[in-house]
């Protein structure tokens, strides 16, 4: 049976860390990191993943504030209220919670964002300077994968990594930094997506495999070679219940290591969005 690669257990891990350093700040008379987060409209998942990020806040001592707006919200509100976010000294790093309603330029809105309080890191100046191997905040979920990998300590120097789906997001960020000279690095890395030839003897010769296509199961023991390290990005609603981009059933007795749906990356992405929130109050000390 493979091992699991619990995010639940990571994140308690991580979470104790970084509430142990906050602690630090308040006892050395800093203040305690603030993350805002403006979420616009209902959808339900987003709804979900942002009152996550509110409890995660309370539970390692950050404050943190929300800003609901209606799905018919305008652009150019959208906008001020992040300028507002922009220049609120009080606030050291905020998201704005993705997917956005149609009718709304997400790469504007990403834009608009202060890189110095980008701690979702999308904007295209942090996603530059992490390419460049400089100091920035690195994507939530990549960031996220490369704790988990940390907490495993999944050997990665050396290594076929393939990933695949190639979002500004997930794939193309991580593809980066398996292949930088990093700890948890220095792979040899594939980045693949939906017009990739051959895909299967692409993902059959992975050590270490990143799902992150967006379909459910597409995934499955056909793709993988034994005793490749998989982690499951994919968040998939089906008729109820989350599903991954892997179908675990299929490949859990081929591969040596797999990162359950839910229970796995997703956690771990909030962990990576407080890390960058810790590191955004630290630098504005």
């Amino acid at each position: 049976m493979a091992l699991i690669l619990s995010g639940r257990d990571a994140a308690v891990s991580f979470k104790n860390k970084i509430k142990a350093k906050v602690q630090k700040r308040i006892d050395d008379g800093k203040n305690a990191p603030h993350l805002a987060a403006i979420l616009v409209g209902d959808n339900p998942a987003s709804s979900a993943y942002v009152r996550g990020k509110v409890r995660d806040c309370k539970e390692v001592g950050f404050k943190s504030t929300l800003i609901h707006l209606k799905d018919d919200v305008r652009e150019e509100e959208l906008i001020q209220n992040i300028q507002l976010l922009n220049s609120n000294t009080e606030i050291d790093g905020y998201i704005v919670q993705l997917p956005l309603p149609d009718g709304i330029n997400e790469k504007e809105i990403l834009l608009s964002i202060d890189p110095m309080k980008d701690v979702d890191g999308f904007h295209p100046e942090n996603l530059g300077r992490m390419a460049l191997g400089l100091e920035t905040f690195i994507p939530a979920t990549p960031y996220g994968i490369l704790l988990l990998l940390e907490y495993y300590g999944i050997e990665t120097t050396g290594k076929n990594a393939v990933v695949v789906g190639r979002s500004h997001i997930v794939g193309s960020p991580m593809s980066i930094l398996l292949s930088s000279n990093i700890e948890f690095g220095n792979a040899t890395v594939t980045l693949a997506h939906s017009r990739t030839k051959n895909l299967k003897e692409l993902t059959k010769n992975a050590d270490i495999l990143i799902a992150a296509v967006g379909k459910h199961s597409f995934i499955d023991k056909n793709f993988i070679k034994d005793g490749a390290v998989v982690i499951d990005v994919g968040i998939n609603r089906v008729s109820g219940k989350l599903h991954g981009d892997v179908d675990f059933d299929s490949v859990k007795n081929i591969v040596s290591a797999i990162s359950p749906v839910p229970g796995g990356v997703g956690l771990m992405t909030r962990v990576g969005l407080l890390m960058n929130t810790l590191q955004a109050s630290d630098g504005r000390d």
